[in-house]
């Protein structure tokens, strides 16, 4: 943003920095001088004394551009808005520009996502809504490596915090993850503008659907079944499409005889569905099969996924009603099965015959 600041500032534009968070860091406050710094609001809270933007103060210099950092930040206690993106709102509709800034997992649809994921509860969000008002989005982007190495520099932490730093929040896994999310989000931003531009270009144009919905086999294997709803979500997101998550209660599998830690596992599995976004239905059927190809007969699925494990605990959930019943049978659907000890999906894609070819992953 700062580096963005100066761009503009050299082409002969109006900006100016509303809030800046430096967080001691000496590059950052490097690329603060030579420009033009709004003076903070202090706000007196509980012995010390906050500062936070000014926003009147913004709106009396007119600038053109405003940079704001740590958007989605709590405001102090007295401030007239209780969040700096309503701060920012307030700008906007003022007419002053606004580049500012956020963490993926600050991102309201993604909070329980970013929670059940990588354990992490953010109190601090920004609607989705507000994202989507945005003429621009541009993803920060750099490895995961290369970040844990600007941490260990204390680019991000003073040096006393980063071994914590390293070991909590800044696990590969999470940053991977998380990684993942704002590039999925940016290309989601990316598809929103160009429906957008093609309705502008056609009013009366209806968007069309690129295909169906996504359903995804829910086992009470605590072992794949992550793996299997994470699979689902990242379709449903690709395809913008509606998804299930269907566990099919056979007599032999009904709640009174399933033990006790499987049907935990299975509520936790629920949960995890939830919290991805996806629909959740529980269907009782002697023929699991049947039940899945007749749903999703009725909810036009386009895709269906589901595991195959050698521990034959799926085997135990199907009884006869195995992953190649179902793939022969489900004519009219894509059907890929994830295996638990590659933890790769093998895709089986049907030709005009209806018959099952194996291919390779994508």
């Amino acid at each position: 943003m700062l580096q963005e600041a100066h761009h503009l500032q050299a082409a002969g534009r109006d900006v100016v920095l509303g809030f800046i968070e430096t967080h001691g860091r000496a590059d950052t406050a490097a690329l603060v001088e030579g420009l033009e710094t709004t003076p903070l609001r202090e706000v007196p809270y509980r012995g010390l004394t906050i500062k936070e933007m000014d926003v009147d103060a913004i709106l009396a210099q007119k600038p053109e551009f405003a940079i704001v950092d740590e958007l989605a930040h709590t405001n102090a206690p007295g401030i007239r808005r209780p969040k700096r993106y309503q701060d920012v709102e307030a700008l906007l509709e003022a007419g002053v520009n606004v580049i500012t800034a956020l963490n993926i997992q600050h991102l309201e649809s993604l909070n329980h996502i970013v929670k059940r994921l990588i354990g992490v509860r953010v109190h601090e969000t920004v609607p989705d809504s507000f994202l989507a008002r945005a003429d621009e989005v541009v993803d920060v982007d750099v490895s995961v490596e290369e970040l844990r190495e600007r941490l260990r520099e204390g680019k991000i932490y003073p040096i006393d915090q980063v071994t914590l730093a390293l070991r909590n929040f800044f696990q590969p896994g999470n940053l991977t993850l998380l990684r993942e999310l704002s590039l999925r989000e940016v290309a989601h931003d990316i598809g929103r503008h160009r429906e957008n531009l093609e309705l502008l270009k056609e009013p009366r144009a209806r968007r069309i659907s690129s295909g169906g919905s996504v359903l995804v086999c829910l086992p009470s294997d605590p072992h794949q079944a992550e793996e299997l709803l994470c699979k689902g979500w990242r379709e449903a997101i690709e395809q913008d499409a509606e998804w299930y998550a269907v566990h099919v209660e056979t007599p032999g599998e009904s709640v009174q005889r399933i033990s006790p830690r499987n049907f935990r596992a299975l509520l936790d599995n629920i949960n995890l569905a939830g919290d991805l976004a996806a629909e959740f239905v529980w269907l009782k059927s002697e023929d699991v099969v049947n039940a899945i190809v007749a749903f999703a007969e009725e909810r036009n699925i386009s895709k269906i996924i589901l595991g195959r494990s050698r521990r034959s605990l799926l085997r135990h959930l199907f009884r006869r009603a195995t992953p190649e019943r179902l793939i022969r049978e489900a004519r009219g659907f894509d059907v890929e099965v994830l295996r638990e000890e590659s933890g790769e999906a093998r895709p089986f894609v049907r030709g005009h015959s209806g018959q099952a070819c194996e291919k390779c992953p994508q």
